[in-house]
């Protein structure tokens, strides 16, 4: 009963958190404090506050360079890895693989999410990150969403100047994307 009680209770928190940080960004009150920051701390930091249900799986952070910084507002991003990461939990069953990585593309640093689940059809990737939108959970587990979670991580993506996106991971499963300014004129002191 206390589990069932903490994860209503959590699940309400990100609710409230999630619409009022769509509401700050959409009416330009949110301003992003931008500094550098090491992508290996983002994750780890994010990885720290996944829903309880992330112990079944394997998530595992791949970073061909542990020493990759981006110029990004951490809080924010952060909450954009962390609802990335829940949806692969919400939407694939458990034991599945999930991994992180980050590469640098020309001026952006490139972030990828992937996971080796049931993957999303082309019709529900059209409106994935529309506010309200869910994709049908078969799960029957009960664990239900409002489809502010990926709008709110378009939302925070774009303000920082960069592009969010999904695509099919073979074989199977799906890969979200995202980029962010890399920072430029920095040397590994």
């Amino acid at each position: 009963l206390y589990r069932t009680i903490y994860d209503d209770a959590m699940w309400l928190v990100n609710l409230v958190e999630n619409l009022l940080s769509v509401t700050r960004i959409d009416n330009g009150s949110m301003h992003l404090r931008l500094e550098p920051e090491l992508l290996q701390e983002v994750f780890q930091e994010a990885l720290n506050h996944l829903d309880r249900q992330a112990e079944q799986y394997s998530i595992r952070v791949e970073l061909p360079d542990d020493m990759l910084m981006a110029q990004m507002d951490a809080k924010l991003i952060v909450q954009v890895v962390i609802n990335i990461v829940n949806n692969a939990v919400k939407y694939t069953p458990p034991g599945s693989h999930i991994t992180l990585s980050a590469q640098k593309r020309e001026q952006m640093v490139q972030i990828c999410i992937a996971d080796d689940g049931p993957g999303i059809s082309d019709e529900a990737k059209e409106k994935l990150f529309e506010m309200f939108y869910t994709v049908g959970n078969d799960r029957g587990d009960g664990r239900r969403g409002l489809g502010l979670g990926l709008s709110l991580c378009k939302s925070i993506i774009l303000a920082h100047g960069g592009a969010i996106w999904v695509e099919d991971n073979h074989p199977k499963g799906c890969s979200f994307y995202f980029t962010l300014p890399i920072l430029e004129g920095t040397s590994h002191e």
